[in-house]
């Protein structure tokens, strides 16, 4: 039996955005626990020219609703990048997960072999929509997923492996 597009995407996404909420809470509860003022962890960092928690969670939002929205052929909805409670982080992946859960299968599917134009500072660069999904969505999802884990843990929260893959995934 064959994986599609839309298996390969939008579940995989939204169960690591789904997993990220978890870590996002059990930072703000150690926040709380410890009297640590919120914006020390989403303004924190693993080195002074990396990115803060906050813009890894705007990056990784945004790498999961422009991959769904890119492989179905409609607009991304734009979001400001200017959440940095962990509240408004919370919100913002939720309202992630939410535009995820309204593609349905027949939207992406078949989009193997879509040409799929990025728009980088560098120039555009081309794929195809597999390679796409492969080669760049979900290496630069999960990079900003697992270093806003790494900048959690690194300062202090208490999280583990399973923070990280969740629950048993729905068979």
């Amino acid at each position: 039996m064959s994986i599609t597009m839309y298996q390969a995407s939008v579940p995989v996404l939204v169960r690591g955005l789904a997993n990220l909420q978890t870590i996002i809470g059990k930072a703000q509860a150690h926040a709380a626990e410890k009297q640590i003022d919120p914006s020390v962890l989403t303004g924190a960092r693993l080195f002074p020219d990396m990115l803060p928690l906050a813009r890894q969670i705007h990056i990784a939002t945004d790498t999961a609703k422009g991959c769904a929205a890119r492989l179905a052929g409609v607009d991304a909805p734009k979001f400001e990048d200017v959440e940095v409670s962990f509240d408004d982080l919370h919100a913002r992946i939720q309202k992630t997960i939410d535009y995820l859960n309204t593609f349905k299968p027949e939207q992406i599917d078949g989009t193997e072999g879509k040409s799929i134009t990025l728009k980088m500072r560098s120039g555009p660069i081309e794929f195809t929509g597999q390679n796409y999904l492969l080669a760049f969505v979900l290496p630069n999802f999960y990079f900003h997923v697992t270093t806003a884990y790494d900048i959690l843990r690194h300062n202090g929260v208490e999280l583990g492996k399973l923070d990280y893959l969740g629950g048993k995934p729905n068979a």
